[in-house]
């Protein structure tokens, strides 16, 4: 059986309320919250207007940067 557990390294660039609430270990309704006072913005699909979420901004979120995620600084080295 594969695990199918979200780690940082293989977000899809779309999450779901519930992928997200499960990255940043809140609940959905907060997710949903976050949403409507602009701290985390959902981009809305299809006719039922369900939310997906980018993984950039999730990540901004964290405080990550997509560059630290794969191992590499975004520090820039001085010589």
């Amino acid at each position: 059986m594969a695990n199918n557990k979200l780690s940082l390294e293989n977000l899809p660039d779309l999450l779901t309320v519930k992928e997200v609430a499960e990255v940043l270990r809140v609940s959905p309704l907060t997710i949903k919250r976050w949403g409507k006072r602009g701290k985390l913005p959902a981009i809305r699909i299809n006719s039922r207007g369900d939310r997906r979420y980018k993984k950039e901004a999730v990540l901004w979120l964290l405080g990550i940067t997509q560059k630290q995620v794969s191992g590499e600084s975004t520090t820039p080295t001085s010589y």
